[in-house]
């Protein structure tokens, strides 16, 4: 077993809660120890629970790393779309991720990053938690459950990617999750958990961290909204509808308006923002080039909105104005991405990518809310929660349907929504759906040249990515998922 070095943010004892630590290791998913006596005063304990934040966006120090980081070879802030239906690779691109796209996986890099990264977030959770005995006083309780919180949404983050959803298939709460790791030790071996286990625990950590956690955190962290908006996600994933329509009743946090809809993505408006994180001056990460680089006029995609996806906008709908514009480059056009482009200023910062993590909003409990209800066959009830959306997006929103109607309008409204927002690929697993691309090109009016692969049919194994040989290596008691 070989032995690596990993130099990590630590998160004690600095100003802005971080600090750098080093730890050799033999095995992932660990990748730091414990400091004698960090956790004494409750001031500790905010350092590390901002440390642990930071995980979710530059898990190493590295601007370019964190479970919501660059695109890389895959993160949640590109991951789920580049994998599906909602994007097409652009020919003037750096073909970044193309192996993710491709479904043509890299099995010493694909999602590697995310895997260490939400391990990393998993890591300092659990030092919060093993040392949260020394800590004192009213804050305690709001500790331990925003560090349950932070560890549930990390393993539900993997789970997503290299297991299967319960409601995926009749054998997929029996089939291999991921090690759900509720301790630091750095000599554990831990082996893989089965989803339905995986789920329980997310579960059991969430509705834990509901009870306790302060209404609100301040800005950049979780609170009572963001745990039932998240625990809401996850009830919905394991099929139960009344405990998802429960958890999404005690969100609180209105809709954004459409007036204000447009504002969110330039950073204008906090208007429906339930969690985010703010891209501040010390930061400075331009995650937008995960879609884009350049001006709008010289520019060069990573990826391009899919022509089918384009065109299912309406033209009343504001989310396109929002999310797609038309970049140019060389006489060429292109459905830009413009969901991360930057924010509002000057014309530099609007093409920067610097522009803040928007990480849960208010209108995913509305749709997780109809969804539900129609699963239990209330459809009045789903359609006027469907409609709690599209009165918000179009100045003429359709409404009646009924039956698979209804169905279908739900799952539209949820691409629409959550185009290029960490959603889509975990959205067509936990359906049972196949990944259809059509055949368009990269091109704004269709033509130019297709993504090479465009189906990934129901059952392919390749919905559950492979673990790296790296993470194999390490940790023997991490089995491979089939057909790798």
């Amino acid at each position: 077993m070989k032995n690596i070095f990993i130099k990590i943010i630590a998160g004690v004892f600095v100003m802005g809660g971080l600090a750098s630590c080093e730890a050799n290791l033999d095995q992932i998913p660990y990748d730091a120890l414990a400091i004698d006596n960090a956790y004494t005063s409750p001031q500790d304990f905010e350092n590390a629970m901002r440390g642990a934040y930071e995980g979710l966006i530059s898990a190493t120090g590295n601007i370019t790393t964190g479970m919501y980081g660059y695109i890389g070879s895959g993160s949640m802030l590109s991951a789920p779309d580049v994998l599906t239906d909602n994007v097409t690779l652009c020919q003037n691109g750096r073909f970044t991720a193309k192996d993710l796209h491709d479904w043509d996986y890299n099995g010493n890099s694909t999602l590697s990053t995310v895997y260490s990264n939400a391990y990393t977030v998993i890591y300092r959770t659990n030092l919060i938690l093993e040392n949260s005995v020394n800590l004192e006083g009213d804050t305690k309780a709001n500790i331990v459950a925003e560090a349950k919180a932070l560890r549930a949404m990390a393993h539900l983050n993997l789970v997503g990617y290299f297991g299967k959803i319960p409601t995926q298939s009749a054998d997929a709460n029996g089939s291999l999750g991921v090690a759900y790791v509720t301790i630091t030790d750095q000599f554990q071996l831990p082996a893989r958990n089965t989803v339905g286990e995986d789920y329980d625990m997310i579960v059991k950590d969430l509705t834990e961290a509901a009870a306790d956690i302060n209404t609100s955190n301040g800005v950049g962290r979780m609170g009572k909204n963001a745990v039932n908006l998240l625990l809401s996600r996850v009830y919905l994933y394991m099929g139960q509808w009344q405990n998802a329509i429960d958890a999404a009743n005690e969100v609180t946090t209105p809709i954004a308006p459409r007036a204000k809809f447009v504002g969110i993505w330039d950073d204008t408006s906090t208007d429906g923002l339930v969690f985010s994180i703010p891209n501040t001056a010390d930061l400075n990460n331009s995650i937008g080039v995960t879609w884009t680089q350049g001006t709008k006029t010289a520019i060069i995609n990573e990826y391009v909105a899919s022509y089918e996806l384009t065109n299912l906008y309406a033209a009343d709908d504001i989310r396109k104005e929002a999310y797609i514009f038309t970049g140019k480059s060389q006489g060429l056009e292109y459905n830009s991405i413009g969901k991360l482009l930057g924010k509002k200023g000057t014309s530099s910062q609007l093409t920067n990518g610097i522009v803040d993590y928007k990480i849960f909003r208010a209108s995913e409990a509305a749709l997780n809310r109809a969804e539900a209800l129609y699963n239990l066959g209330s459809e009045g009830p789903a359609r006027t929660a469907l409609d709690e959306v599209r009165t918000k997006r179009y100045t003429s929103p359709p409404s009646g349907e009924t039956g698979t109607a209804l169905r279908d309008a739900i799952r539209l409204e949820r691409r629409l929504e959550f185009a290029f927002e960490y959603q889509r690929f975990f959205d067509l697993k936990r359906w049972g759906l196949p990944i259809i691309r059509e055949n368009f090109g990269d091109l704004k009016d269709g033509t130019g040249t297709p993504s090479v692969d465009l189906l990934l049919p129901v059952g392919s194994n390749l919905f559950q990515l492979p673990f790296s040989q790296s993470t194999i290596d390490q940790n023997p008691n991490i089995v491979q998922n089939p057909g790798y």
